[in-house]
């Protein structure tokens, strides 16, 4: 809509004789100059009222900066892709790498708050992953603790252990199974061994609270254990093959200090048989599995199998993959801390970022179990034979007197 000042027909002043005879209002006469100023303020008024009619300035563009932002977001998203898909925990020969970086977990608390007091996975039957034991919303179906104690009970049915007086648990963690086996067996003795001195403490200030007089633990590497031969009814070995630089000695090791008829059983995470052979994708992916959790190198349960027949001792070998069973523990642990992040939150920036990488790392163990790239071997046998038997026999097959 037009503005009053802008309708008003501008008037001509050509004539001076014009000028000189015109009135005011007041029948005034108004002189040249008077006019000429009032001329001169109707032309800055009309001025004025123009300004406001012309374009609006150009705006600011927007785009540009929106565009910095974006491109700022894409290679901070680039550094942290890159930061979290680099191993930041590689095994190291000779070093103790593995039980470094337990004694960290332990110190922190955070895996013991989450995970309870058996840091391994869990079992679930097939009608708890029907009602969705283990997924964000079905988080609560199954408890998270209670299926990693679940997880020790289902093994020691399976591994066909009777009444054992003196079992070894090698890779102890901070003894959730070995007192759950001193309390099932509580004329037992139980020793728990680990490369991690902060899981010995932990493990005996638990046992101590617990009251339980039949269980110790002790830190002892798995692959130079100090025992005689033929020491324990049960050898029990959950989730420790995996941080093994040596899946043979390590199988043997604990053969030896089994007793004639008694069991081993192993539950240890593997990556596939081959062939087929692997791809580059999954070697990549292998690799990275390797390095974050100091896991030297994996092998199939079939060859853990072949391992065990090969010590010459034990009989009725057995191998299963336990995939199905264990599958959803790993992105269950992801959701128990979604449900309860404040310890994580209260600890700071460090575990903030170290919580991350683990989130990253279950994921990736979720899928490379889900897909068949990994498997959860379960392997089990009984001694038939001393190791000083075995030993002559072995010594005898090869022409040499037995040590």
């Amino acid at each position: 809509m037009a503005c009053l000042a802008c309708t008003v027909p501008r008037r001509r002043w050509n004539s001076h004789v014009e000028i000189a005879t015109m009135r005011t209002a007041r029948g005034t006469s108004m002189g040249p100059s008077m006019l000429a100023r009032r001329v001169e303020g109707r032309e800055t008024l009309h001025r004025s009222v123009e300004v406001v009619h012309r374009p609006p300035l150009a705006k600011v563009e927007v785009p540009a900066v929106a565009m910095g932002l974006a491109a700022a977001a894409v290679a901070a998203a680039a550094l942290a892709k890159r930061v979290l898909d680099t191993p930041s925990r590689e095994y190291k020969d000779g070093a103790n790498t593995v039980g470094d970086e337990y004694n960290a977990w332990t110190d922190e608390g955070v895996l013991e708050y989450y995970w309870g007091e058996h840091i391994h996975l869990g079992h679930y039957s097939r009608e708890e992953r029907e009602r969705g034991a283990g997924t964000l919303f079905g988080c609560h179906v199954k408890d998270f603790k209670k299926a990693k104690l679940d997880f020790v009970d289902e093994m020691l049915r399976w591994s066909g252990a009777d009444g054992p007086q003196k079992i070894l648990d090698v890779g102890c963690g901070i003894g959730g199974t070995t007192r759950h086996l001193a309390k099932l067996f509580p004329e037992a003795e139980v020793l728990g061994i680990t490369l991690s001195s902060s899981q010995v403490r932990r493990a005996t200030e638990l046992a101590e609270q617990a009251g339980l007089k039949n269980v110790q633990f002790r830190v002892m590497d798995a692959l130079n254990m100090e025992f005689e031969p033929d020491t324990f009814d049960l050898v029990w070995a959950c989730e420790s093959g995996e941080h093994m630089p040596d899946k043979r000695k390590y199988v043997e090791s604990m053969t030896r200090v089994l007793k004639p008829n008694g069991k081993i059983a192993i539950a240890t995470w593997c990556q596939r048989e081959t062939p087929p052979e692997y791809t580059k994708e999954e070697l990549e992916r292998l690799e990275f599995l390797y390095k974050e959790w100091a896991h030297p190198y994996f092998i199939s349960y079939q060859e853990y199998g072949r391992l065990l027949q090969g010590t010459g001792q034990v009989d009725e070998v057995v191998t299963e993959d336990w995939v199905d069973e264990t599958l959803p523990s790993w992105r269950h642990s992801i959701w128990v801390g979604v449900w309860d992040p404040w310890v994580v939150v209260s600890k700071g920036p460090y575990i903030w970022y170290k919580t991350v990488r683990e989130i990253v790392t279950l994921e990736r163990m979720h899928r490379a179990f889900a897909n068949g790239l990994m498997t959860y071997g379960m392997i089990k046998g009984e001694k038939v034979r001393s190791f000083s038997a075995a030993e002559s026999s072995a010594a005898s097959a090869a022409g040499t007197p037995a040590a």
